[in-house]
């Protein structure tokens, strides 16, 4: 199919690091940012001090125009935004509900990209859901918004697979270059792509992560619980409990042995290579952990501090 080599006036929202790749990919192409939308500076780190968004710096540093409001339901907000006329609003991962009226203020409408291949794992948690449930392909698509979560028509598939040592954070980084991708190859098409509706029978939700659901229940698989482990990396990270201590694992392994006769939760072996510990089925290696307070270490690491703590015959959880 032949490239367009039209270019729109573009209103793009978001707002985490995600976004942001998209926002660098519309800075380099022929489009316009007429502005930028991103939630409102929020307190972070341990001096809880206001931070700007990753968006929000990014589009500071080529002076573009940037909006914070606390909601879009706003009257005189709304007229903010449909003064700038806008072909197009582009919105990843920005956060803030989409009204009637600004879902219909661009010509074009609102394009979404949306780190899933729809209608699979429509909802907050698509990359992690992915992962937890042992999927083998994601991707993203690129629809058109409508008042729906996640369920417009989509315009733009692009798969991406998801390899056995992924994690939420290998995963995030992979597919917001392919979600950057994927909508300049959208707009570049937008003229001839033919809107497809969403099979609604077909769709699963990602439910929003709770840090509750990172508790390891030792009574599952290995292989379950190493899913839950990548899919919890970088937050908010698996955890058990060795005695008062919470264990937070940052990674761990599958060891392809018989399941042990011992209580899940147990560790069977304490080495420089890992600390297998007994599951509902097969055994778990624990590679990468970190105690209260402290850094995350190999457990080779952690075993040279630590050693008395993590003696054979112990129970994790």
């Amino acid at each position: 199919m032949a490239n367009s080599s039209r270019s729109y006036n573009i209103i793009f929202a978001g707002t985490p690091e995600f976004s942001k790749t998209t926002l660098a990919a519309l800075l380099q192409s022929r489009h316009s940012i007429k502005a930028v939308y991103t939630q409102p500076d929020r307190p972070a780190g341990r001096g809880r001090k206001l931070t700007a968004s990753s968006v929000k710096v990014l589009a500071l540093q080529h002076d573009l125009p940037v909006y914070q409001p606390i909601t879009l339901r706003d009257p005189n907000e709304q007229k903010i935004l449909i003064d700038l006329k806008a072909d197009l609003m582009i919105v990843v991962a920005y956060g803030l509900l989409l009204p009637l009226p600004i879902l219909q203020a661009p010509v074009l409408g609102c394009l979404n990209i949306h780190a899933s291949l729809l209608p699979r794992w429509r909802g907050a948690a698509p990359i992690q859901r992915a992962v937890l449930a042992g999927d083998a392909m994601t991707g993203i698509t690129i629809m058109q918004m409508d008042a729906g979560l996640d369920t417009g028509a989509m315009l733009y598939k692009a798969e991406c697979p998801i390899r056995f040592d992924d994690t939420s954070a290998t995963l995030h980084a992979s597919l917001s270059v392919h979600g950057a991708n994927a909508l300049l190859t959208t707009l570049d098409q937008l003229d001839a792509l033919t809107p497809q509706a969403q099979d609604n029978s077909a769709a699963t939700y990602a439910h929003k992560i709770s840090k509750e659901e990172a508790e390891i229940n030792w009574d599952a698989s290995a292989v379950e619980l190493d899913r839950k482990i990548r899919a919890f990396n970088p937050w908010p990270v698996a955890f058990t409990h060795l005695g008062e201590n919470v264990l937070r694992i940052w990674s761990a392994s599958v060891i392809e042995q018989s399941s042990s006769q011992e209580k899940p939760g147990t560790l069977l072996r304490v080495s420089s290579e890992g600390f297998d510990v007994a599951t509902g089925q097969a055994i778990l290696r624990l590679n990468t952990l970190q105690l209260p307070g402290g850094r995350v270490l190999s457990a080779a690491d952690l075993l040279n501090s630590r050693q008395t703590d993590f003696a054979v015959g112990k129970i994790l959880g």
